[in-house]
């Protein structure tokens, strides 16, 4: 009888917390409630970070700074630079992200020429919501805010390609939680299409493995990581943004292969439509982190036909 009393008194507390506002809950129904514009955001502006003075500064601090400190922490391993002799800019660098060292590695590993003039879209949720790592960011990096669940910009990334400028994009949104690629959003496409401006596809393998989701410093041991330029996409006449962005997904997807192989091998992948999924295989999480934090293979024998 006690045993029954007392899980009836349970559940009489339960369905009464249930109902109670708990002076939080309003007694009109939201669908009722009057409609309350959403209030602007703060956006911070960052043109000030593109002047003369910020950028004589940026110089002095990724010349001196940056490039020497990334390559103290990993062993960066660059190719395909001689692709960017095929284009002009202004260009969209398009990357996977898995890493906060993605940016870093993508800026240290231009030649200073190009890296001078390029900018990288940053989420303004994460960089930009204190003033301290928007100025820190917007100054070393050259980034700018871009809303990643929608809403307004303070220098759209057309803005800046309409200026000169190329911008470094992640498509996927945010890093990757395993280290394999995610699922690309089409604004990179869009903006190329729209913009009139190549696609210079840039793959980026190990940086998950020096650095992963959750840790603030790379891990010991200077950790190879290398960094791939693919040669330039331009959209075809005609060529709409769900169209062209397929094209950029698989020239990434060859990069990656090709770096995890060879040169030749990726190239007759990519000819039978055999290119392995960037988003890796569907088996559990812990086996495809695991996977992933294997650093990749550098200084092996070159193949004769690469």
């Amino acid at each position: 009888m006690m045993t029954r009393f007392l899980r009836e008194t349970a559940d009489d507390v339960r369905m009464v917390a249930r109902g109670w506002r708990w002076g939080r809950r309003p007694l009109v129904p939201r669908n009722a409630e009057p409609f309350v514009p959403e209030k602007e955001k703060y956006v911070f502006p960052t043109e000030w970070a593109r002047r003369r003075p910020a950028r004589a500064l940026r110089e002095v601090v990724q010349e001196v700074g940056l490039d020497p400190l990334l390559r103290s922490q990993v062993s960066p391993r660059v190719t395909g630079l001689d692709m960017l002799g095929r284009v002009s800019p202004p260009v969209l660098f398009v990357a996977n992200h898995a890493s906060h060292l993605d940016t870093p590695l993508i800026l240290c590993t231009l030649p200073d020429a190009w890296r001078r003039r390029t900018s990288v879209a940053a989420a303004a949720d994460y960089f930009f919501d204190t003033w301290w790592r928007a100025t820190g960011s917007a100054i070393v990096f050259n980034t700018f805010p871009i809303e990643r669940r929608g809403g307004s910009l303070s220098s759209t990334p057309g803005d800046l390609l309409g200026q000169g400028w190329n911008v470094v994009v992640f498509p996927e949104g945010t890093r990757s939680p395993d280290g394999w690629m995610g699922r690309f959003r089409m604004g990179a496409a869009w903006l190329a299409i729209e913009h009139g401006v190549p696609i210079v596809p840039v793959a980026i393998r190990g940086s998950f493995a020096a650095m992963p989701r959750g840790r603030s410093w790379p891990r010991p041991g200077r950790p190879p990581v290398t960094v791939r330029y693919g040669a330039p996409l331009s959209p075809g006449d005609g060529e709409t943004a769900r169209e062209f962005a397929p094209r950029v997904v698989a020239a990434m997807s060859q990069l990656l292969d090709e770096d995890r192989t060879t040169w030749w091998q990726a190239q007759l992948r990519a000819a039978r439509k055999e290119i392995p999924d960037p988003s890796g295989p569907k088996v559990a999480r812990w086996r495809r982190v695991w996977e992933q934090t294997a650093p990749p293979r550098v200084g092996r024998r070159t193949d004769v036909w690469r």
